[in-house]
Order: structure tokens, then C-alpha cells, then sequence
């Protein structure tokens, strides 16, 4: 019977357990929307993960949705991420980066020449961002054209080639919390006609082509995604039949031989099981995929051991818990208290509530 703290092979990569840390924005990028020298050290300190997911990070300037997020797609970018997975590796880690495009949860302010945000859509959601002059509404998109999306998808795979010339295991492609792949997906969002719109398969081609594009590109047991079937995540409605929606999007996936599928299961940042949204079969999904299979969403250290022991997953990612605790795979080992997490220095600042979280046994 496996343990959240055994080793484990997915795809090309070797874990030393299956604590995973999740994609967390902090949005602490310094010019250039690189990563800076304390992001170095964050990432460093929570090395003992089994693997470590970055930010998400913008594939190019268009992606970008909020304020000092990462990218991944100049010279400047790679290098300086470079300096991070040199550090995790150093330390014995593993990291891939989250791959994004925000979609149409963005604002003209952060988008170059004050362009709009770009989606499957030209409908705005209720949503807010995070800019200059704080949390404000996003702006009103623009629906993408059927003769762009080549060039989107190439810009995904550029961006794969840019991480691993950065260093990365690999990377995990950004499809869930109501971002640009996700708003193609869902038929309450896409509202398309033509190769990219209507029909599930229509729908869940862009994903595909993507998927297929950047494992190409890299190889599939370095590449892996994120999904979130039943959130309504940035006044995202779900899918009309989002069962056969996500069996068919796991089924086209399984024939690709990727590393691993993230799934957060329920509302993001919210219940896993909401009492007010149909049960949705998310064992259907995981059998169908022959993968390593990550879950997600408020996982504590007795759930997440025991979804290892039972085979419901074969990796679990924490997100907030690794913020104040760097230590958290010791932590969960000795069923060790956690740090209190300090929620006004999530997003933005310096290095307090970002790298002066003590580890057991520090006098700090």
C-alpha cells in the first residue's frame, strides 16, 4: 500500500514523494515580469516537495491577467528562472511551470498597448482582476478569430521549449479556473461557431491541439495539465453536461502518454463536494486516463494520506499550507503543527509572508 511520502515515476519524472506543491500566484515579479532573487529563495526553501508547480506564468504578453505575474517566453525570463529550478534541483527538488493564458480575466492596463483581453467570447464576465489601482473589473474581450488560434497554439509550444531551456522537469498546461483553454471548453462560456464552437469535440479542440502541440514540442512524459470541471471559478458557469464534456476532453488526453492530469475537484477555493452542483464521477475520469492522477482542492494531511492509500490518487497538491510552511512534507510526516498564515501578504509586498515563514526547530 503506497504512502503520501513514498517516491514515485511520472512520466520522464522522478519524485522522491507525492506531496505536491500547488500553483500558487504571488504576484512578486520584478521588471521584466521575471523572477526576482526572493523568488529564488521561495521556491529553494520548499524544495523538499515532491514536486513543486510554479505560478502560473504567461506565455506572452497577451496571457497576462494580473499584476507582476512571471512569464515565460523572453530570453530575460528564461534566464532568470533558470536561477530557480538551479536552486530546487540543488536542493534535490523537482518543478515544472504552469503554462497561461488568462483569457478574458484580464484588463487593458496590463495588456500591451492597452489592447483588449482576448477569448473565446466577446461577453465580459462579473469578475475582477488585480492591477495597478488594485482588485477593478475586468475589461470587455474580444472574441479570437478561427485564423489565430495557430498561432496561439504555437505560442503554447514556445513557451514549453522556453521552459526547458529555463531547466524545468517540465510543464503543466493551465486548462482549469475559467481561463482562455477553459472558456473555450465550456459551452456556457463559448459561444462560437465554425471548427472551435459548438460540439463538444469542437469545443475541446483547441485543449487537444495545444496538448498535442507542446508534447511535440518536449515529449509527453514531461508535459501534464490542470483541469476543474465543476467550478464556476471568475463568474464561469459550468458546462451544460459537464460529465460528458470531461470524459471526452480525459479520453482524447489518455492517447497522449502525459505525465500526469491535475484535477481540482469541486469549487476552487471552495467546497470539493458543493451540496448545490450535481455529483459529478470523478473516478470515470481517472480511470480513463492511464497517467499519474493529482488531486486538488483543501486536501488535509489525513485526506491526502489516505487518497494515496485507497488509489484514488497518486498525488496530492497542497496550496496554501506550503505558503507558511516551507517544511510542509516534514511537517505532514511528523503530524507537526503548521505555521498561522498570513492572507494580506498573499499577492504583492516583500519578503514577509513570502520567505520568512519558519521551519521546525528554527529560532526565526
Amino acid at each position: 500500500m503506497s504512502s503520501l511520502f513514498d517516491p514515485i515515476k511520472i512520466g520522464d519524472i522522478q519524485l522522491a514523494n507525492r506531496v505536491v506543491m500547488a500553483p500558487l500566484t504571488r504576484n512578486r515579479a520584478i521588471d521584466g515580469l521575471m523572477p526576482g532573487p526572493m523568488t529564488v529563495e521561495y521556491y529553494r526553501q520548499r524544495a523538499t516537495a515532491g514536486l513543486i508547480i510554479t505560478e502560473a506564468s504567461q506565455i506572452i504578453p497577451m496571457a497576462q491577467g494580473y499584476l507582476n505575474t512571471p512569464g515565460i517566453h523572453t530570453p530575460e525570463q528564461v534566464a532568470a528562472w533558470r536561477k530557480v529550478t538551479n536552486a530546487v534541483h540543488a536542493e534535490g527538488g523537482r518543478m515544472v511551470i504552469q503554462l497561461w493564458h488568462v483569457g478574458r480575466i484580464s484588463h487593458v492596463s496590463l495588456l500591451p498597448g492597452g489592447a483588449a483581453p482576448v477569448s473565446s467570447t466577446n461577453r465580459r464576465p462579473n469578475a475582477q482582476t488585480y492591477t495597478k489601482d488594485g482588485f477593478v473589473d475586468v475589461s470587455i474581450p474580444r472574441a479570437l478569430r478561427d485564423d489565430e488560434l495557430p498561432d496561439l497554439i504555437a505560442d503554447y509550444r514556445h513557451a514549453a521549449r522556453c521552459a526547458m531551456d529555463a531547466g524545468f522537469d517540465g510543464v503543466e498546461v493551465h486548462a482549469a479556473n475559467a481561463y482562455l483553454l477553459d472558456q473555450f471548453l465550456r459551452d456556457s462560456v463559448n459561444d462560437r461557431s465554425g471548427p472551435y464552437g459548438g460540439s463538444i469535440a469542437n469545443r475541446a479542440r483547441l485543449l487537444i491541439e495545444v496538448m498535442q502541440a507542446v508534447s511535440d514540442e518536449i515529449g509527453a512524459g514531461r508535459t501534464a495539465v490542470r483541469l476543474s470541471p465543476m467550478t464556476t471559478f471568475n463568474d464561469t458557469p459550468l458546462d451544460s453536461n459537464p460529465q460528458a464534456l470531461y470524459e471526452y476532453i480525459v479520453e482524447q488526453l489518455a492517447s497522449l502518454g502525459l505525465a500526469y492530469l491535475h484535477i481540482i475537484e469541486g469549487e476552487t477555493c471552495g467546497a470539493r463536494y458543493p451540496a448545490d452542483v450535481t455529483a459529478f464521477d470523478y473516478a470515470t475520469l481517472h480511470h480513463i486516463f492511464p497517467g499519474a492522477w493529482m488531486v486538488n482542492n483543501g486536501y488535509e494531511r489525513a485526506e491526502g494520506m489516505a487518497a494515496i492509500a485507497t488509489q484514488k490518487a497518486d498525488l496530492v497538491a497542497f496550496g496554501r499550507a506550503f505558503i507558511s510552511n516551507p517544511d510542509l512534507v516534514r511537517r505532514l510526516r511528523e503530524n507537526a503543527p503548521f505555521n498561522m498564515l498570513q492572507t494580506d501578504k498573499f499577492y504583492g509586498g516583500g519578503a514577509e509572508g513570502y520567505i520568512d515563514y519558519a521551519e521546525l526547530g528554527s529560532d526565526q
